[in-house]
């Protein structure tokens, strides 16, 4: 406990010079985004270019936020108006400022009615999402609905209460169909491949089997452009509170800290109003797509090999990952064979690039590994798995991309090189009905993990020269450690 005051709209001139105030009267602000998933991400990011245009007199672009599953956040935000505290971190270097955009928090499985009612809400312009590759409903082996999905098939059933993503929207969009309101515009931030036309389709065969005619208007009158989302934001701990704490003189139960680098850029294709972001350095484009990939392959891609790196090597986080000179000499492998796989610009990617180590060492950002291995057998396709097919068909090296692979796998097996456990939250990987249930010789694990079809498809396996290489980096490792498998690899 502290006996700081706590942030309220009350305590704000209480903040010391130096910290950002709301620039802008909160009661005159008007929601015109609802938010899909709040977590630290959306408040260092979204919320973050809401704030700025609010501030810029753009009174119709508050947001109103809804968790789906937990009430903590809105527990810890309710006493605090809504208000958190937003800090960049750069080495010793911190620059913070209240963020007053959220309007309103909602816990869906609570009150699913309000969450409709917002949805539906005429004012209400765009829907942003970050729910998780998971949380979208996606039949892996066809990209379409997963109708199997027990959360799916609940709210397909006539007269349910929604209580998914897709639920939720087309209970929403429907209702505002039915009262002639003005069409939405729904934008995933979730590092998603074509993230806009993959919701488009799961939302579309979602609705069609509701009713033909919401699967009409959704095919026709709703638009979801792709996005792609840039921002290390990593989980708020309680030694961030009181720093937190003693910079502003008040008490704020979650506060968020982000790097000073951003990204977001979205496919300039708009159903009504597009939201006035671009003097925060929002980029509208034509085609998303080539960023998209950049991103995935270049920073998520090395994001996945370090957690699984960092979880065998006994480091909790990814600043002390990154330090280690074999993680070095392997990361400038990694993205020398990445690179070269993307349809952006070289400089632009170049440049991209040469940047992210720098961003990964950031020590006042401890990423923590953990954080990043979650679900990470949903991630590894696109991330890793994608650009290692591509360079496997045009006959180039793929030693880095398999060596990250193997990092993965031994992962998965939740003991670390030093022969301590640690847990898994990795779903998908646990519903895997051939996951092996017992420990197996490396190379056998190597073997039994190609036939995890929704990470590797069904031709990798066939691939001998490759599956060769694979189950021997796994066998390395099992037998000297990830750390010391690198150095003799790539050092």
């Amino acid at each position: 406990m502290t006996d700081r005051p706590r942030l309220s709209d009350a305590t704000l001139p209480l903040l010391p010079p130096g910290i950002g105030r709301v620039a802008y009267e909160r009661g005159a602000a008007r929601a015109g985004i609802v938010h899909l998933g709040l977590g630290a991400f959306h408040r260092g990011h979204q919320a973050v270019f809401a704030d700025d245009a609010l501030a810029r007199g753009y009174v119709g672009w508050g947001v109103v936020a809804a968790s789906l599953r937990s009430p903590e956040t809105r527990d810890a935000l309710a006493p605090q108006d809504g208000l958190y505290t937003f800090a960049l971190r750069d080495g010793a270097k911190v620059e913070a400022r209240v963020i007053g955009s959220l309007l309103r928090i909602l816990v869906a499985p609570e009150d699913p009615e309000a969450l409709v009612a917002a949805l539906a809400d005429p004012n209400v312009k765009i829907v942003t999402l970050t729910v998780t590759e998971k949380g979208y409903g996606i039949d892996r082996a066809t990209g379409g609905l997963d109708r199997a999905d027990a959360g799916i098939a609940a709210d397909l059933r006539p007269g349910a209460v929604p209580s998914t993503v897709l639920g939720f929207l087309a209970a929403g969009l429907d209702r505002r169909r039915r009262a002639g309101a003005p069409p939405l515009t729904l934008v995933s931030c979730d590092n998603l491949p074509k993230n806009g036309e993959m919701l488009h389709r799961v939302l579309r065969e979602f609705a069609a089997e509701k009713d033909e005619a919401l699967g009409r208007y959704v095919e026709r009158e709703i638009a979801c452009p792709s996005s792609m989302v840039d921002r290390i934001v990593p989980a708020t701990t309680e030694a961030d509170r009181e720093a937190i704490g003693a910079l502003t003189g008040l008490h704020d139960a979650w506060p968020v800290l982000a790097e000073p680098a951003f990204d977001w850029i979205i496919e300039d294709r708009f159903a009504g109003e597009r939201p006035p972001f671009e003097a925060s350095g929002v980029r509208f484009v034509e085609d998303v797509e080539p960023y998209e990939h950049m991103k995935l392959r270049l920073l998520n891609g090395a994001h996945t090999a370090i957690a699984a790196i960092g979880r065998l090597a006994g480091f909790e986080t990814v600043p002390e990952t990154v330090r280690h000179p074999a993680v070095q000499a392997y990361l400038a492998r990694f993205w020398a064979e990445a690179e070269p796989t993307l349809s952006i610009d070289p400089a632009i990617a170049r440049a991209y690039r040469e940047a992210l180590l720098p961003r990964f060492s950031n020590p006042a950002l401890p990423h923590r590994t953990a954080q990043i291995a979650t679900d990470a057998s949903l991630k590894v396709p696109q991330r890793l798995v994608a650009p290692l097919r591509e360079r496997l068909a045009r006959g180039e090296s793929v030693a880095a991309l398999t060596c990250a692979l193997a990092a993965w796998i031994r992962s998965c097996g939740g003991v670390n090189d030093a022969g301590t456990s640690y847990p898994i939250s990795d779903p998908a990987l646990m519903a895997w009905t051939s996951r092996p249930k017992q420990p197996l010789a490396p190379a056998e694990e190597a073997s039994a993990f190609l036939g995890f079809e929704a990470v590797f498809g069904r031709d990798l396996m066939q691939n001998d020269s490759f599956a060769a290489a694979l189950r021997e980096a796994v066998s390395d490792m099992a037998e000297t450690g990830v750390l010391a498998t690198l150095e003799r690899r790539f050092g």
